[in-house]
């Protein structure tokens, strides 16, 4: 490389093949070349050129005194034409000038892009992580009370305005104040993890969990009756009452499990009205002796 007084490198090549090879194994951002040259002609050095490295600028001289072939390399992709003879040197280095400002400020300008895009990407992945913290509770990864609320009044108007079926289930651990007070916070927690996998394994896709508060947990169940609810709440029972737990040997019956009151949407009913009904029949399994399902008045 050759160094000149505007501050640029340069590589000079005998023919267009050599000027190739020179550019293949180097890193050049601009490459002037004459029309006529002995074997690879100018056009074709651009064409090798643009198809190995689109970013690099090629500024053509020609001495034609037809235009024909300054449109034609413009048309395949040279940056600019100079044609000959010319008097001032100052025509070239001005040329070159503009072509390397030009491929500094395309480079740049991916750049930027390249970083806002991974930005925006990186700004997106964080905002989804926010949203799911805001609507998932924080130790058993369920939804959260709030967002439950939310989805269940949007289900009750969709079912009253279609008179569609919808149920829920209310969910509560037996004897959770004796277990936490035995063993601790910390396997009391544990607990709840455990049954909020268990509930969610034999629940299905169309139905949605969530953790209510504390030691309680609901679904709510889409075109589901109330025999249906009823087969599936019996079913979350026995699953919870099979599951293996640690300290369980220590709860009055030996066992861990669950208590859990159904209700079916009534024509009209609100959302509120719901959730009372079910919340009740909780109350009443408790009150029959725990580790059973009772469904809502009427």
């Amino acid at each position: 490389d050759v160094p000149r007084d505007d501050g640029f490198d340069i590589t000079e090549a005998s023919s267009g093949a050599e000027a190739l090879r020179q550019f293949e194994l180097g890193n050049y951002c601009l490459v002037m070349t004459d029309i006529r040259m002995p074997g690879m002609g100018g056009i074709e050095l651009l064409q090798r050129i643009k198809a190995a490295e689109g970013d690099a600028h090629v500024i053509i001289m020609t001495s034609h005194g037809s235009m024909d072939t300054a449109v034609q390399a413009l048309k395949l992709g040279a940056y600019d034409y100079i044609a000959k003879p010319f008097e001032d040197l100052e025509l070239i280095s001005n040329a070159a000038k503009r072509a390397i400002e030009t491929f500094k400020l395309t480079n740049e300008r991916e750049l930027l892009i390249a970083s806002l895009t991974k930005n925006n990407a990186e700004l997106e992945k964080l905002n989804r992580f926010f949203r799911e913290m805001a609507i998932r509770d924080g130790l058993t990864g369920l939804f959260n009370h709030r967002h439950f609320n939310e989805a269940l009044f949007a289900e009750v108007e969709r079912a009253n305005r279609y008179g569609r079926e919808l149920s829920l289930i209310f969910i509560d651990v037996d004897h959770f104040k004796r277990s936490n007070d035995t063993h601790g916070h910390q396997k009391g927690d544990e607990l709840l993890r455990v049954i909020s996998r268990v509930i969610g394994d034999n629940i299905r896709d169309t139905d949605m969990l969530a953790r209510w508060g504390g030691e309680e947990f609901v679904v709510m169940a889409p075109e589901t009756s109330i025999e249906e609810v009823q087969n599936l709440a019996e079913k979350i029972r026995r699953m919870c009452e099979e599951q293996a737990y640690d300290g369980a040997h220590t709860q009055p019956t030996g066992r861990i499990t669950v208590s859990l009151g159904i209700a079916t949407l009534k024509p009209g009913e609100s959302s509120e009205s719901l959730v009372y009904r079910a919340d009740q029949a909780v109350y009443r399994a408790k009150d029959l002796g725990r580790n059973n399902v009772c469904r809502a008045a009427a």
